[in-house]
């Protein structure tokens, strides 16, 4: 069963209003995804937090090659963007933990359809 929203004829093409415009627009649902997945080590960061909730030292730990800016920024930008909840939990020192709102959830299919297309095209 096709879902509805993409279109029999050409699967992959949106039967949405939205889907024909002339130019990209903030309101098109594939810009908001990409501003979602935005920037250097976000896909990294999302693929810790599917695995379930962390900690802002667990995520170092995990990705110990991201600066302490970027990490920052990418779960600011995530929490910001409605994919993320941050909680901070009381305590010397303070915590903060993270974890995927189900919107957030949701991208966990598509970025596995982005890893399984670039998988497919490496192998080329």
């Amino acid at each position: 069963m096709t879902h509805q929203t993409v279109s029999e004829s050409h699967p992959g093409l949106p039967d949405d209003p939205r889907a024909e415009v002339a130019e990209p627009t903030p309101t098109c649902p594939v810009e908001i995804t990409l501003a979602a997945l935005r920037g250097r080590w976000t896909t990294l960061v999302l693929r810790e937090l599917l695995r379930g909730e962390r900690s802002y030292g667990d995520l170092r730990r995990a990705l110990p090659r991201l600066s302490d800016k970027v990490l920052s920024d990418r779960l600011a930008h995530l929490v910001e963007a409605g994919v993320l909840e941050r909680h901070r939990e009381s305590g010397v020192p303070p915590r903060t933990r993270y974890r995927l709102t189900p919107h957030g959830e949701r991208l966990g299919p598509v970025l596995q359809a982005l890893w399984d297309w670039g998988a497919e095209r490496s192998a080329s």
